[in-house]
């Protein structure tokens, strides 16, 4: 995207973007002075749409009221219209962006185009175009929309051209039906807890604004947990879509790498070197939305026809392995806490009354350990071994690029190196090291599969982070959330229950600007969460006994 003017410098193509960005943004969807002067820390409480006086009571029922399930079974009737929903949609995520800096790019009148056509098609044949009729869903900026721009933070992508086609679940997602209307933030590398970049600025987290959003997907992290998106996609290499979806209190799902199409995306990565696989999927209010995309993406294993990386294998719509369930009761898997990584209080307090509420009804909790023997086991040695996996190879420089500075989280370069060495000796020749880091994953896959067979597990039980969402540039390296991702392992977050300086008021100091320390009062409020894990290609009992646990929340448990 060069202009007449052909800007030189890293500010001046900054500056060009943000006035492009805000231009989009209909006038008559802009927040008044008054309204943005006066908003507080804890905009979901403050209700901003309601207050803006933007949204229509239809447009706030829209927006407010519904899974997208239930939407879409309004869309598929005719009780409701793709455009009236799309508008809902894209007032209230025009409002998110005004506060929150969630988007990267807006296409709102194409999304309204898209709508009026749908309704049409509806009108004329009889039937919905697909499964996803008339559904508007967010992305993570790294997707490429024809036409749109996927800078994924970086400065020296502002020159790109905008994209000329799309990625392979963009078109499965027109094919379904569904309506695309904007991309949403990411930090800068896509490789930190902060979505902050020199381009669209901080995301900031709707629950308190002086929180983390959490990262790389946190622009829909936040989107989506404002209600500008009733259900996003974004993408997960070491907790991307978990860590946004605990710090903002909504579910995502990580699945196994490649069940969702991830082809044609801007990464600004090395591809092709051995390491550790991104997996795009959902972030949504509900179990029941999770479900939705992942059941229709992947529907009957046709998702190669769009994507050559994508595995053909089929939605389950009765989970493999839930045969061996004895009467519904789940034996439960519960991770070791990591001396290294001590978990929070509000975090150990979550997961103890979720303990708690399994075992009053039924469920068979086994308590996993790993000694100073069971190495391959514990979650220090997978961080160290996934971040030696990112470090190793060759790496584009596209900030040098730009000439633009690092931002902070980046700059601060977190790491769990503190927690021991190196898993694989450094400065050996380059296939040395390639099939020393093999034989020592190979090692943690091993180990992990003996547990669950000899334990008889159905899923493991385990915090997504140690804390909650933090204060800015503080949340460090992610260890709950990176192990999955050594591992392949598909895993959910579910949110539960809230940080309170009234029941966990002691501060706690773990290592300064390496983790988060636990602050009372800068947390309060603050979402917390857990998380469910299976081994690979689980993905439906993952999903499957997430559920079964988030009912049991639901019922006997204090959100």
């Amino acid at each position: 995207m060069e202009s007449d003017s052909n800007p030189s410098n890293w500010q001046d193509l900054v500056a060009q973007k943000k006035r492009e960005c805000e231009q989009k943004i209909p006038r008559e969807w802009a927040l008044s002075g008054d309204i943005l002067a006066g908003r507080p820390q804890r905009l979901l409480e403050y209700d901003l749409p309601r207050r803006s006086g933007l949204l229509s009571e239809s447009e706030l029922d829209i927006t407010e009221n519904y899974t997208a399930s239930q939407l879409l079974v309004k869309l598929a009737s005719g009780c409701v219209s793709s455009l009236n929903v799309t508008t809902a949609f894209c007032k209230r995520a025009a409002i998110a962006q005004q506060v929150l800096s969630c988007l990267t790019e807006s296409f709102f009148p194409e999304a309204l185009e898209r709508a009026k056509y749908l309704d049409e098609y509806l009108q004329r044949e009889g039937r919905p175009i697909g499964p996803l009729h008339g559904l508007p869903i967010s992305l993570k900026d790294s997707f490429c929309v024809e036409g749109t721009q996927s800078t994924v933070g970086y400065v020296a992508l502002l020159k790109d051209e905008p994209s000329k086609t799309n990625s392979a679940l963009v078109k499965m997602l027109l094919k379904l039906g569904a309506v695309l209307y904007v991309k949403t933030n990411i930090p800068q590398t896509m490789m930190t807890a902060d979505s902050e970049n020199n381009i669209f600025s901080r995301t900031l987290n709707p629950h308190n604004t002086t929180l983390t959003a959490g990262g790389s997907s946190g622009g829909e992290g936040a989107l989506v947990s404002f209600r500008g998106s009733i259900l996003g996609v974004g993408t997960d290499i070491a907790g991307s879509i978990r860590i946004p979806a605990l710090c903002c209190g909504v579910y995502g799902f990580k699945p196994t790498a490649n069940r969702i199409p991830f082809g044609g995306q801007v990464s600004g990565a090395t591809e092709g070197m051995p390491g550790l696989i991104p997996a795009a999927g959902p972030l949504a209010h509900s179990m029941a939305d999770l479900k939705l995309l992942m059941s229709t993406v992947v529907g009957d294993g046709h998702a190669w026809k769009y994507d050559s990386g994508a595995v053909s294998v089929p939605w389950q719509s009765i989970p493999r392995g839930i045969n061996d369930t004895a009467n519904g009761s789940l034996t439960i898997g519960v991770l070791a806490e990591d001396k290294h990584f001590p978990l929070h209080p509000p975090v150990k307090r979550a997961l103890d009354s979720t303990i708690e509420i399994l075992t009053r009804v039924g469920h068979r909790i086994v308590r996993l350990s790993a000694g100073d023997d069971e190495e391959a086991l514990s979650v220090s040695y997978a961080s160290r071994l996934a971040f030696q996996y990112f470090i190793y190879g060759p790496h584009k420089d596209l900030i040098a690029a730009s000439g633009e500075p690092l931002v902070t989280s980046v700059a601060k370069g977190a790491a769990p190196m503190f927690s021991g060495p190196f898993p694989v000796e450094q400065g050996l020749e380059p296939f040395d090291t390639i099939q020393a880091l093999h034989e020592a994953r190979a090692g943690v896959h091993d180990a992990w599969r003996q547990t669950w067979v000899d334990q008889k597990l159905d899923v493991i039980l385990a915090p997504g982070a140690q804390n909650t969402a933090v204060g800015y540039d503080t949340y460090g390296w992610p260890p709950y959330t990176v192990m999955w991702n050594l591992l392949d392992y598909p895993a959910c977050i579910i949110p539960y229950g809230k940080a309170s300086k009234e029941l966990d008021p002691e501060p706690m100091n773990t290592l300064d600007d390496v983790q988060p320390n636990y602050i009372p009062d800068e947390v309060d409020g603050a979402p917390c969460a857990i998380q469910v894990i299976t081994p690979r290609f689980q993905d439906e009992k993952c999903l499957w006994a997430a559920d079964i646990i988030d009912k049991a929340l639901a019922v006997y448990g204090k959100k």
